[in-house]
């Protein structure tokens, strides 16, 4: 959506195909990073941005060693217009974009349209075929591009190859009602075997319940008693509350993955996003990093589209911007994954009171991961044709 917009402002004729009718999707990624508010401010949406119901996440905090210690800061990012993570439903922030790309004479939103296979023509990707809500048909575009996730249709058909890396947890979703406003800050839970986030929303926190992976089946073998019991252990204060959950379908489960295209095009299409880098919900960056795809790409291919001349370079000088962010991204997420692996094992890893004694003297630290996650490590800023005055 972020790329539609972008390239429509730069005047490129640009049609979007949506499989839903709407984007009422609960679960997805609804973190909004301190660099993508920048861009919603540089881009003119701000103001309307603004009036969405949504949280602010300004600090992660832990217990150390008996002492509340903030890990995370993102206050610290001063060159920040808006330092804080937005909580927003990432349906309003679809429709808000949605509905300003519609303001462009070049922008066209298909909803209820399933991307179902590409077209070839002399070797290069021409377009897509499609289900629509009157059936089949096909649509010819100079360059296709897939932002369809993880499971990306068209990055199989186009035989694109990805480097999978191990990642031994999954993540688990579900509300837990809270009777007071949330405190504005992320809660990490640890226990032997588990891990829960804390997402302070409207009168309910949003958990992400990080296990074992390939449990699943044996969770909902053993029924919501069972995973209800293992809340209230590693969350106590959720006893009056756990009863929200009627059954585990209000449990939701992510099968994790962390991979990577070795290339994210070939002629005519181009992926980005998860569609060419799945992340780990560590840090919930995965929304972040897909934003800036989209910027960088909008600023490298708005004028080889205007002049209707992609070539396989502009497609490949996408990638050189945005791999390495990415690899170190990952990478960062990894190194993060092994320290989850001994809580998970069922070992009791608590962070050492030295570590908190540390981030008391020294408070700046928390401005480290603060800049990583929240502005990331290559951020894009709007190209000038897309700016606009709120």
């Amino acid at each position: 959506m972020v790329l539609g917009l972008l390239l429509a402002r730069a005047g490129v004729r640009v049609t979007l195909l949506e499989k839903h009718s709407d984007f009422l999707r609960d679960f997805r990624g609804d973190t909004v990073h301190p660099s993508t508010l920048r861009l919603l401010d540089e881009l003119g949406l701000w103001e309307r941005f603004s009036t969405l119901a949504h949280s602010e996440i300004h600090q992660v905090r832990l217990d150390i060693g008996g002492r509340d210690t903030t890990v995370v800061d993102f206050g610290r990012l001063r060159r920040q217009p808006h330092p804080y993570i937005a909580m927003v439903p990432q349906w309003d922030l679809l429709n808000l974009l949605a509905e300003s790309a519609q303001t462009e004479p070049t922008f066209t939103l298909r909803m209820r349209t399933e991307v179902t296979g590409l077209l070839h023509e002399n070797g290069r990707v021409a377009g897509v075929r499609y289900q629509g809500a009157d059936g089949p048909g096909e649509l010819r575009a100079d360059l296709t591009v897939a932002c369809d996730g993880r499971w990306s249709v068209a990055r199989h058909e186009a035989g694109l190859h990805s480097r999978e890396f191990p990642v031994n947890f999954d993540v688990w979703w579900f509300r837990l009602p809270t009777r007071a406003a949330a405190q504005p800050t992320l809660l990490p839970r640890l226990a032997r075997g588990a891990v829960a986030i804390m997402i302070p929303r409207d009168n309910y926190f949003q958990v992400a319940y990080l296990g074992r992976k390939g449990t699943d089946a044996d969770m909902r073998a053993r029924g919501i008693e069972a995973f209800r019991r293992e809340v209230v252990e590693l969350i106590p204060e959720a006893a009056d509350s756990v009863e929200a959950l009627r059954s585990l379908d209000d449990v939701k489960h992510l099968d994790v993955r962390v991979n990577r295209l070795r290339h994210w095009s070939i002629d005519g299409l181009l992926c980005i996003g998860d569609a060419a880098h799945a992340m780990s919900p560590v840090g919930g960056v995965g929304i972040n990093l897909a934003v800036q795809d989209a910027v960088a790409a909008a600023r490298i291919l708005a004028e080889p589209l205007r002049q209707g001349r992609v070539s396989r370079r502009d497609l490949a000088a996408v990638q050189r911007r945005r791999e390495f962010p990415t690899v170190v991204t990952q990478s960062i997420q990894r190194v993060a994954h092994r320290a989850l692996n001994p809580i998970l094992r069922g070992e009791d890893l608590r962070p050492p009171a030295a570590a908190g004694a540390v981030l008391a003297a020294l408070p700046w630290l928390a401005a480290v991961p603060a800049y990583l996650v929240g502005v990331g490590v290559r951020p894009e800023r709007a190209p000038d044709f897309a700016r606009r005055r709120a």
